[in-house]
């Protein structure tokens, strides 16, 4: 009767260690939340080739104010945004400068042109010191390029750059990317 007191006392003992060595295997869980904090972006890359960049149109023979002249800038705008946009133009002043002299900037067109990557309403307008939508609802994207084309027509050039004294007439262009 010893022995059988004695194993089930040991066998009581071993389900009671038994049951603590399980209950020491439990698992726990902790939770953390992640956020992804989104800000809307719209940026020119400053390696876009109309930053701190220049155009030149030379008239120099009676044949120069006689024809068109039309300028293409490949990769002009590089423009990123996680918003569909307009891409905006607009003249710093009213005229061409050289000095005293002057020729009013709506002598120029200016035009969004296919072949860049930045896909959306591609537009020609008349440079002036108002912001005229160059490129309309551009969808968002990265490192979209924009082609931009300048042109100066021959009726234009024979009309008001003839007889003007000569000189560099310069005035600055302002793209705008404004998001939609």
């Amino acid at each position: 009767m010893k022995n059988q007191i004695f194993i089930a006392a040991l066998s009581l003992g071993a389900i009671v260690l038994g049951t603590k060595w399980v209950k020491a295997q439990h698992s726990e869980q902790l939770s953390t939340t992640v956020n992804i904090i989104l800000s809307d972006v719209i940026a020119m890359d400053i390696g876009s080739v109309a930053s701190e960049g220049a155009v030149d149109f030379n008239y120099g023979s009676t044949k120069d104010y006689n024809s068109s002249k039309n300028i293409i800038i490949p990769n002009s705008l590089v423009i990123i945004s996680s918003k569909n946009f307009d891409v905006k133009v607009k003249s710093e002043g009213a005229h061409f400068v050289s000095g005293a002299n002057v020729i009013p900037v709506d002598i120029l067109q200016v035009k969004a042109i296919p072949g860049g990557s930045l896909m959306g309403i591609l537009n020609e307008v008349t440079l002036s010191t108002t912001d005229q939508v160059l490129v309309s609802n551009a969808s968002l994207g990265s490192k979209q390029s924009l082609n931009i084309g300048y042109s100066i027509s021959a009726e234009k050039a024979s009309r008001v750059l003839l007889g003007k004294p000569q000189g560099t007439y310069t005035q600055k262009i302002t793209y705008t990317a404004t998001a939609l």
